[in-house]
């Protein structure tokens, strides 16, 4: 683990290649899984605020799914609160284009700017943070259906921490990027 501010990063975060394949993989991330996606309790609040906004980039099911029971639920194994989701597992805001899942609130945001991408744990993927008391762990998620992804990750010499460059700066701030930065070349030369 390498240690930047607050935070311990695994070597897996900085060693593997990782690059989003969307049009291998298709966005299947929003589908598989056990529940939904992890929400930060403000993000519940930002998602309400523009929901009206994210209603006209959803699908039919979603809409459906949305005025049934909303679009936050329980985790029932850890009581997060996780995106609700649709009987085929999708998330609520999944919808398809052209075959590729995408996301209404990415599609939403993109359209109309309102400073909410989508959920950090979905912009932060395929890095996962556990916030422990006096510190947060980042670790790499290896998941069978991002193989693509880290092909395409070794091809365009691409590692985790810098395809979810956006996302870590989002979440931890862009000193603290930078930070890691020095810390990777750091670590990468001792």
């Amino acid at each position: 683990m390498i240690k930047v501010d607050d935070c311990l990063v695994s070597e897996d975060v900085i060693e593997q290649a990782f690059a989003c394949n969307v049009l291998a993989c298709k966005g299947v991330c929003c589908i598989e899984g056990d529940a939904g996606a992890p929400l930060e309790p403000e993000e519940i609040s930002v998602i309400q605020k523009n929901l009206e906004t994210i209603k006209t980039e959803m699908d039919e099911t979603g809409l459906e799914l949305l005025a049934k029971d909303g679009f936050a639920e329980k985790d029932p194994f850890d009581l997060m609160d996780v995106t609700t989701c649709k009987e085929n597992k999708e998330c609520v805001f999944v919808v398809r284009k052209d075959g590729i899942l995408n996301c209404a609130i990415e599609i939403a945001n993109k359209k109309n700017d309102f400073g909410f991408p989508k959920p950090i744990s979905c912009h932060l993927y395929p890095i996962r943070v556990d916030k422990y008391s006096e510190y947060y762990a980042l670790n790499y998620h290896r998941w069978s259906i991002c193989a693509d992804a880290c092909v395409k990750g070794k091809e365009e010499d691409i590692k985790v921490y810098q395809f979810a460059k956006d996302a870590l700066e989002r979440k931890f701030g862009k000193d603290w990027y930078s930070n890691l930065e020095v810390a990777v070349k750091e670590y990468l030369t001792s």
